[in-house]
């Protein structure tokens, strides 16, 4: 079998034709690829596919009794030259195709290539009329998974359709919601950023910039350029280029002493000699690249480190490589082991050809990188295990093949259905588009302190894997470089805490807001809330506005001052009046108690006591029991005590009028008139609050919505008709009192009471008059104290205006407290 690497010049990505009866011509027209360049990782991805030929051509079990050869066409990364390559390897002996009639006939099964998407495209597009199967081993763009436009394309490299979804995973695993993109004026570049900035947007990420860039940057495009990444607040940039629109602007950006920037690059730059300039170590330093998986090979290898630059002949390519990699020129007619000048200038030295591969970097001959040339080896291995299943009818599609019968159109079908382990130990196969499983390495370019950077492996993605273990990222083996030393920020705003929420900066993307504390009564318990939520009605927010808990209970304790103090004064009433009481049953038979109606006066004392005690009702934490009962307790003690009043003011008027000759009063004279008097007010109230708890009873709330943060624990009176009803009962009767009191305010001084009664009503009218105001405009424990103290007050101003002066008279001025005193005769 022959082998000829027909074509010279530039080996950028290889164009590779597979056929099956064993021969391989050279081209008969040859077209150069202008400026010589040489670039060793696809000169790899060819030897890739030799070592493939050779291995199956050795291995009995694959294609027996057929022989494997190719012919290679050097498309130079020009889409031009692809098409042209194309048509020459379709053209057959015939003159169908201008100038493209020159070979001898051929049985090709199927193309490799192209290793350029752009390229790929327009050979696709040619083959798939005639469907001859075409493997790509690099072209990514997701265009190509279209099996209505190219419906015999496949690839055994992953689609660069999923490498935005790559980038988008980084950004967001660290913790980045602002970024910058510089994207290729390309479909890939063009398609790959728009998508990426979709998945961005998806997960709150906010794209700061977004600029094309083609290969040829004019001056303003750069300094715009330059200009947006100079003043732009990101931290974290994507890099979404080729090498040779990313190679002027990176240096640029190192001669200006850019820094502070961590790149992700896709992997169209990854790896590329971008990285190894010695000027862009520092800029490049820690950024992280995401490149198509590296499969290890050791047979691969030591197959790159085996042949010597004369070893082949068929191989036309191997004294441009030997060139390249050592810096060294062949001398024309002289053999290598004839050379024996060397010099010390680079461009001057002779080539060898005893040089030692093994000597090389890693930055000039890397035979550690085996990705590319993996998926070219892999490639032909497809091809041929679709070959193999052909000619065995193994799935039994139609008739079986002889190789010499078969059209690449038929050996389609059997690409497509491809499952198996190749050599390396990896599973090939395609999905329906005639795309392998998605797996990308992410890598970190780190610096030493001196010298050449290096690519360390430090994480996988892997689309085989469950959801959860797609991405694996191992941040512990991340360097960032010189300028951070954990992961960086990349932040328009700098997150907002539990406790706040986001407020968005008008005319600015959603990743630039201000933090604003959630208001009274709201939380945030999330980092970047977008909103406060409400605090539950029983609860509250705490000072940091991060968490509820539980409101406060209030009410009127008697371990609070307010509480205690009304409780003392109350007390200290209830304990006077006894006093009173006592005073007045030990000077019983005196003439001022006798005067006065001593069982009236007797029954006024006891139920100012019980007023005063029933403000106690009023304080401490309230129940059921006590809801019901405090109101009624003060309506009926108060009603009992101004009935009383009302009973003493009539008997004195009575008495008055009884004294006339004739007068029909002295019937009305004794116990019985007061008695039905205090008993008629004493009942019309009970029967008011009998009607109120029949009706509509207090019961026992918890107010949330009176007081901002607190629980109002109180005693609804559920209805306010019959709460002011009983009121109003009380002033009723008030009223009474104080006009009888007031007519008989000029009776002889031995009736003198009136006086005081007439006083002590304007005061306990005056006291509930403004408690009505006052209790609406308080709430809780205040509304309760109003209540106290109006209570309280008024009690006291009874008390005080009605029997101080009598008991002043009985200690103070018992001389004053005889009968001839009381008439007046003294």
């Amino acid at each position: 079998m022959e082998n000829r690497l027909n074509y010279g010049g530039e080996v950028a990505a290889s164009f590779l034709a597979v056929l099956v009866d064993g021969r391989a011509l050279a081209s008969c027209k040859e077209e150069a690829c202008g400026a010589p360049r040489f670039f060793v990782d696809m000169y790899q991805s060819i030897l890739a596919m030799v070592l493939a030929t050779e291995e199956i051509n050795q291995n009995p079990s694959l294609l027996p009794n057929v022989t494997l050869g190719f012919r290679i066409f050097d498309s130079c990364y020009s889409e031009s030259l692809a098409a042209q390559g194309t048509m020459w390897l379709l053209s057959g002996v015939g003159d169908t195709i201008p100038n493209y009639s020159c070979q001898h006939p051929l049985k090709m099964a199927a193309i490799i290539g192209d290793l350029r998407s752009s390229s790929s495209v327009q050979v696709a597009r040619m083959l798939g009329l005639s469907r001859i199967p075409q493997l790509s081993y690099g072209s990514g763009l997701a265009l190509l998974s279209d099996k209505h436009q190219f419906p015999s394309f496949m690839r055994t490299n992953p689609s660069a359709e999923r490498m935005p979804y790559v980038m988008a995973q980084l950004v967001i695993q660290f913790g980045w919601t602002w970024v910058g993109i510089l994207a290729s004026d390309s479909d890939y570049g063009i398609q790959g950023s728009q998508t990426l900035r979709e998945e961005l947007a998806k997960h709150g990420v906010c794209v700061a910039f977004s600029v094309t860039l083609g290969e040829k940057i004019s001056e303003r495009k750069m300094a715009s350029t330059l200009e947006v990444i100079k003043k732009s607040t990101v931290t974290g940039i994507v890099l979404y280029l080729y090498y040779a629109e990313a190679s002027e602007l990176m240096d640029t950006l190192a001669a200006q002493g850019v820094e502070g920037k961590v790149w992700i690059v896709s992997h169209s730059l990854q790896g590329t000699v971008l990285f190894f300039k010695e000027n862009l170590q520092r800029l490049l330093n820690g950024s992280l690249g995401i490149t198509i998986h590296k499969q290890e090979s050791q047979a691969f290898r030591n197959f790159l480190y085996k042949p010597q630059p004369l070893s082949n002949t068929a191989d036309i390519y191997r004294t441009a490589f030997w060139e390249h990699v050592f810096e060294c020129r062949w001398v024309a007619n002289r053999s290598h082991q004839n050379i024996t000048e060397k010099r010390n200038k680079i461009e001057n030295r002779i080539c060898t050809g005893l040089e030692v591969l093994e000597s090389l970097p890693s930055s000039i001959y890397n035979v550690e990188n085996f990705r590319y040339s993996y998926y070219a080896y892999a490639a032909v291995y497809v091809l041929v295990h679709a070959l193999d299943n052909m000619l065995s009818c193994n799935f039994k599609i139609g008739k079986c093949l002889k190789p010499e019968d078969f059209q690449p159109w038929q050996l389609l079908t059997y690409v497509k259905k491809v499952h198996f382990l190749d050599p390396a130990g990896q599973e090939v196969f395609f999905d329906d588009n005639g795309d392998p499983p998605v797996r990308f390495d992410i890598e970190n370019w780190q610096v030493p302190t001196r010298g050449i950077g290096s690519s360390v492996n430090v994480g996988l993605y892997d689309e085989r894997l469950p959801s959860h273990q797609i991405l694996t990222l191992n941040r512990s083996n991340i360097q960032w470089g010189a300028d951070y030393s954990q992961v960086p920020r990349s932040l328009c705003s700098e997150s907002c805490s539990p406790g706040y929420r986001k407020a968005l900066r008008q005319g600015q993307p959603v990743c630039c807001f201000d933090c604003v504390q959630c208001k009274e009564g709201e939380i945030s318990t999330q980092t970047d809330a977008v909103y406060c939520v409400k605090c539950p009605d029983n609860q509250w927010s705490n000072l940091e506005r991060n968490e509820c808990i539980r409101k406060p209970v209030e009410f009127l304790s008697f371990d609070e001052p307010l509480g205690a103090g009304l409780a003392a004064i109350a007390v200290l009433f209830s304990l006077l009046t006894a006093a009173v009481l006592i005073i007045f049953l030990k000077h019983r038979d005196t003439p001022i108690v006798r005067a006065n109606n001593r069982a009236l006066s007797y029954m006024l004392l006891s139920s100012l006591m019980l007023c005063f005690l029933c403000s106690l009702t009023f304080i401490g934490r309230p129940v059921k029991t006590s809801c019901l009962l405090r109101q009624m307790f003060f309506g009926v003690t108060f009603s009992f005590c101004v009935g009383c009043i009302l009973a003493k003011t009539l008997v004195v008027v009575i008495a008055f009028k009884a004294t006339k000759p004739d007068s029909k009063f002295r019937g009305w004279l004794g116990l019985k008139v007061p008695a039905v008097i205090v008993l008629l007010c004493f009942l019309i109230q009970v029967i008011i609050c009998i009607t109120w708890l029949r009706l509509s009873p207090p019961f026992l709330e918890m107010n949330m919505r009176s007081s901002i943060g607190k629980i109002i624990l109180e005693c609804n009176e559920n209805s306010q008709a019959a709460f002011y009803s009983m009121l109003g009962f009380l002033g009723l009767l008030a009223c009474l009192s104080f006009l009888v009191a007031f007519q008989a305010r000029k009776l002889p001084d031995s009736f003198n009471e009136t006086k005081l009664i007439t006083f002590s009503m304007m005061v306990f009218l005056s006291v509930w008059t403004s408690f009505i105001p006052a209790y609406l405009s308080t709430k809780g424990k205040f509304m309760v104290s109003v209540e106290i103290f109006a209570i309280l007050t008024s009690s006291a101003g009874l008390l005080l205006c009605i029997f101080f002066p009598k008991c002043y008279i009985i200690i103070r001025k018992p001389e004053m407290n005889t009968r001839k005193h009381l008439q007046g005769k003294q």
